[in-house]
């Protein structure tokens, strides 16, 4: 199972936000790239960037900083966060970025989504954020009527190869991630799955781990220093 340590950009700094709340963040550090190379510096293989400004609004005011980031590493990076037009994929991608998330505009315009995986095949990820089983939209601020399982079944569908999912309720919580539901989309759904929410303990990782998970998202446990990043890999 891949770890993928989380560095969440918002204004141009390192954050995290409780349940998705933006009135609710603790900046981390006011540089994230300097975060990236600690990360890459304790063994990470891959980084897990979202742009919280371009998931609330769609304007990606952070871009030139995750351009940084890719130049500072020299491992692989993805990032999701206001990515809703093929000139926002295209500009990751040939700026070194490996792969791309897709949240909001892929339930809003799922014909586009299938020409990006069309064209860009497994480079294309999309994300998965539910509330009580439902897609949320927009940052988290908006829940459609949509049920997440169904959804994802569509995805499979249209040739999405791995998502990320994310159960709001368990974000940045420190409470453990919602097993229950990982459980079932591996019952259910033949397709790679990367949990992000809750995961705070190595028991919470073995767990993930046990269940068949392709991945899981690291965030406040990391920045709280209730996980140590090079313990967790070994």
């Amino acid at each position: 199972m891949i770890i993928y340590p989380a560095i969440d950009i918002k204004d141009r700094q390192c954050v995290r936000l409780v349940q998705g709340s933006y009135d609710d963040m603790t900046i981390y550090e006011k540089n994230p790239v300097k975060v990236a190379q600690k990360w890459e510096s304790m063994g990470a293989k891959i980084l897990h960037l979202v742009d919280l400004d371009g998931a609330r609004n769609g304007i990606r005011i952070n871009e030139d900083v995750v351009k940084d980031i890719v130049k500072a590493v020299n491992i692989p990076v993805q990032i999701g966060g206001g990515i809703r037009d093929t000139s926002g994929v295209e500009t990751y991608l040939n700026n070194g970025v490996k792969y791309v998330i897709i949240g909001t505009a892929a339930i809003k315009n799922p014909r586009w989504l299938k020409e990006m995986v069309y064209r860009y095949g497994e480079r294309i990820i999309v994300s998965i954020d539910a509330r009580d089983g439902f897609i949320a939209t927009d940052g988290w601020e908006s829940t459609s009527e949509k049920k997440a399982l169904d959804y994802i079944k569509e995805l499979k569908e249209i040739g999405v190869s791995r998502i990320v999912y994310t159960d709001i309720a368990k974000d940045g919580m420190l409470i453990g991630p919602n097993f229950q539901i990982y459980e079932d989309l591996k019952g259910q759904v033949d397709i790679e799955v990367i949990a992000s929410g809750g995961v705070t303990t190595k028991a919470d990782i073995d767990g993930l781990r046990e269940i068949g998970l392709y991945g899981a998202i690291i965030g406040k446990a990391l920045y709280e220093g209730r996980l140590n990043l090079e313990e967790v890999l070994k």
